[in-house]
C-alpha cells in the first residue's frame, strides 16, 4: 500500500468524519480519493474495483461501509438514476445532473439556488433538491 502525505483535504476529511464520531482510516481515505479523482459518479462496485488497485486487501463490505460513512458525514451524496445502481458524487454544492442516455455518462450541472420554474407551496422550506436531466451529451450528439 502506498502511503500519502497529509494534506489540507485530509484534515477536512478527518474533521468531517469526526462530526459523526468516526475516525479517518486508510480505507476511508482511499474510497474518498477514488470518488474525488475521476468525479464520474461511480457505483459502489466501480469504487471497489478502483480502490482495490491501490489497496488490494480492501473488501466489498469495507467499501460499502466507507461510502456509507462518507454520505453520513456529508462528504459524498448518493445519486439514484431510475432503477440503476446507486452512484456516488463528492460534489456537495447544490447542483443537478445530466445523464446521457447514449453513453451513460453523468455530468454535474449548475442550477440556480432557487429554481424559478418550481412553485413551492406557501410555508414550505426546501432544504435541498435533486434534479436529473436526461438527454444526449455533446460527444454522442456529434457522433450521430
Amino acid at each position: 500500500m502506498k502511503l500519502r502525505s497529509p494534506s489540507h483535504d485530509d484534515q477536512h476529511l478527518t474533521e468531517r468524519l469526526g462530526t459523526t464520531g468516526l475516525r479517518l482510516t486508510p480505507q476511508r481515505q482511499q474510497v474518498y480519493d477514488v470518488l474525488r479523482q475521476k468525479r464520474d459518479h461511480p457505483t459502489a462496485e466501480e469504487v471497489f474495483i478502483r480502490a482495490k488497485k491501490a489497496m488490494p486487501e480492501i473488501s466489498h463490505a469495507t467499501v460499502y461501509n466507507c461510502l456509507d460513512a462518507l454520505v453520513k458525514c456529508g462528504l459524498a451524496r448518493q445519486v439514484q438514476l431510475e432503477r440503476g445502481a446507486t452512484r456516488f458524487c463528492p460534489n456537495m454544492t447544490e447542483h443537478g445532473h445530466f445523464h446521457c442516455s447514449v453513453c451513460g455518462t453523468i455530468y454535474d450541472v449548475e442550477l440556480p439556488h432557487e429554481l424559478p420554474c418550481v412553485a413551492i407551496p406557501s410555508g414550505f422550506e426546501p432544504q435541498s433538491y435533486d434534479v436529473t436531466i436526461h438527454g444526449t451529451c455533446a460527444d454522442c450528439a456529434r457522433k450521430k
